[in-house]
């Protein structure tokens, strides 16, 4: 009978070898998928955007009467179902002048519970007035090793979609 040392033994390498390559290629996979997932979301946002601003434009929503909750109900019907509704945020402001208007991210605050404190504006102008509308989410992501993306509380990315328009002159 032929003794094998133990240096000279490979019986296991390639289970060792797997094991090794495993987690780096998982983390690469999961990242990967989070990142496809951000981008998706980020485009059916605009879109959904998009579609919810042109009845703002055309003054649709106005003279339907909507509520903010009724509002913010159009925005999610046209969101994809991967999308919850509950991380949806809107900002709708009206000004006078394009130069007035504000379009950058708001800074989003917490309490010590986790639940947003900001208050939203829910001003869809009327005719020929300038309206900002800002649709936000709060997409929940998964961190993996270095590779990270949250930016807000609650392991969350803030994606955000911005329209400004002029009303046309409904009647």
């Amino acid at each position: 009978m032929r003794r094998l040392s133990f240096c000279s033994n490979e019986r296991g390498a390639a289970a060792v070898e797997m094991a090794l390559v495993a987690t780096p290629f998982l983390a690469l996979l999961i990242a990967a998928l989070q990142l496809g997932l951000v981008y998706l979301s980020q485009s059916e946002l605009e879109v959904a955007t998009e579609k919810t601003a042109r009845s703002v434009l055309t003054g649709a929503t106005q003279t339907a009467g909507l509520t903010q909750k009724q509002f913010l109900a159009a925005i999610c019907s046209d969101l994809p179902a991967l999308m919850s509704c509950s991380n949806v945020l809107v900002d709708a402001q009206a000004y006078s002048s394009f130069s007035d208007s504000n379009t950058s991210a708001p800074k989003l605050t917490y309490d010590s519970r986790g639940n947003l404190t900001n208050k939203w504006s829910y001003n869809i102008g009327g005719p020929n007035d300038i309206v900002v509308l800002r649709v936000l989410y709060l997409l929940p992501v998964i961190g993996t090793l270095d590779f990270n993306i949250t930016d807000e509380f609650g392991n969350t990315h803030l994606l955000m979609a911005t329209a400004v328009f002029k009303n046309e002159p409904y009647q």
